[in-house]
């Protein structure tokens, strides 16, 4: 992924970038939240480091300003700082928009970690979008055409982008306009196809 990297300290952030390099993630690096917001204008960047403490802007700062933007999509916010994970940070952190919580010093295995919850969620929030845009759907079966150009039923559509499982009814414009016809067609087609009975007599041939 790439990652944008936020930390004013030039040796905390030279930390940071080699260990988003060792977990094979392309960086690119601001020195605060004010360098960080203009290189979100001109770039994409799907995934933010962000220090919390910094000169100009600060990290909750950078964050809020990212949740308030909706033209940038969803950005995941990691913070990371030397404060104590108290739960008033914590609630502060949450309150901004942050997605995730790290302390320094910064420990490879709890960032990895961090990276792969904010891929998943990134994922999600690609296939809610995909969802939600303009979808080429038959107009006489209503199946969807995915990305390889198959087509498929739209429940299982859904389910393989959302887990998303279904469970059928009928609304009640098409019980009127569908489903009574179809009962009033069975009954007659069931009336005229029984047999005539002949009354039984109760008389013996020999």
């Amino acid at each position: 992924m790439k990652i944008l990297a936020v930390e004013d300290d030039a040796v905390a952030r030279a930390v940071l970038r080699k260990a988003l390099h060792r977990l094979d993630h392309e960086v690119v690096e601001a020195t605060d939240g004010e360098a960080a917001w203009e290189h979100l204008q001109i770039g994409t960047v799907r995934v933010v480091v962000s220090d919390w403490m910094m000169p100009r802007s600060d990290g909750l700062e950078l964050c809020r300003r990212i949740r308030g933007c909706k033209g940038l999509g969803y950005i995941y916010f990691i913070l990371l700082t030397s404060r104590d994970a108290t739960e008033e940070n914590q609630r502060a952190a949450a309150d901004a928009g942050v997605d995730d919580f790290l302390t320094k010093p910064l420990v490879l295995a709890e960032l990895w970690m961090r990276l792969r919850v904010a891929e998943r969620i990134l994922g999600y929030t690609r296939q809610v979008r995909q969802l939600e845009e303009l979808l080429p759907i038959c107009s006489y079966c209503k199946k969807i055409r995915d990305d390889q150009n198959y087509w498929q039923q739209m429940e299982s559509y859904i389910n393989e982008r959302t887990g998303s499982e279904f469970s059928h009814s009928v609304c009640p414009d098409c019980y009127q306009r569908v489903v009574l016809p179809q009962l009033e067609k069975m009954r007659a087609t069931t009336t005229t196809a029984a047999p005539n009975k002949t009354p039984f007599s109760g008389e013996r041939r020999s």
